[in-house]
């Protein structure tokens, strides 16, 4: 049998090259190739990447491993939940909420952010939203907020109105799923992931720290590659 692709997506004003950090050492241990597609614009973001799992499993020859970091672990979840035929198993690294959004820190992040973009530009916002951040966020955050242009504020919104699924949903997922989550992260609380590991049938949740993350990307895409992993194992 072929081994998988991997088809994985950024969260919230993130984009490909951060998901290629995280990920791309992990899986080419594996012998996997990991495919990260650049966000689609605007109010497209979510139904955009959606649409491009379902054409890569459309290609692909056998099931394919999805996944993301926060948004994107959610719309991987939710693909997954609707086609679990042609999905091999999740990476979800940092989820942010169940269910709707309501006042999840990440949502509430994404909003804030999306008002200051609309009101002052996308230059003028970031100089607010990297103020006093870790030097390496502050890179990531202009190089992808830039990426996004125009349509970063719409984008923005669009993933904080989005819901992810419920907790009820999780439990009827049944490829192997890997989580990874920081325990220390404001913005998406280790209990998120916590409470979608024991939702899940078959998920392996590894967790590490913002300190770790901050000094190697790739300690969030080694912990959800190795829960995927055990969580594959067990079923074989």
């Amino acid at each position: 049998m072929p081994r998988p692709i991997a088809v994985l997506l950024p969260g919230t004003g993130s984009d490909e090259v951060f998901v290629r950090s995280v990920f791309a050492g992990p899986l080419r241990a594996l012998g996997i190739p990991l495919i990260a597609p650049a966000p689609p614009p605007g109010a497209a973001v979510t139904s955009g990447y959606l649409r491009i799992l379902d054409e890569f499993a459309a290609r692909a020859r056998s099931p394919i491993v999805v996944g993301g970091i926060s948004l994107g672990a959610h719309l991987a979840t939710e693909w997954a939940l609707r086609d679990p035929g042609r999905c091999a198993g999740v990476l979800a690294a940092l989820p942010a909420w169940n269910g709707a959004p309501g006042s999840a820190p990440a949502a509430t992040a994404a909003t804030l952010s999306a008002e200051l973009v609309s009101g002052s530009g996308v230059e003028a916002a970031l100089r607010t939203a990297v103020a006093g951040v870790q030097p390496w966020l502050a890179v990531e955050l202009a190089r992808a907020w830039r990426g996004h242009g125009q349509g970063l504020a719409e984008s923005l919104r669009t993933a904080a109105g989005h819901p992810a699924p419920t907790l009820r949903a999780l439990e009827g997922i049944p490829v192997p799923f890997g989580l990874a989550a920081c325990a220390d992260d404001p913005i998406h609380p280790v209990e998120v992931a916590r409470s979608w590991a024991a939702a899940l049938p078959n998920a392996r949740l590894y967790e590490t720290t913002l300190t770790a993350f901050g000094a190697d990307r790739e300690v969030l895409g080694r912990a959800a590659v190795l829960g995927w992993l055990r969580a594959r194992s067990a079923t074989t």
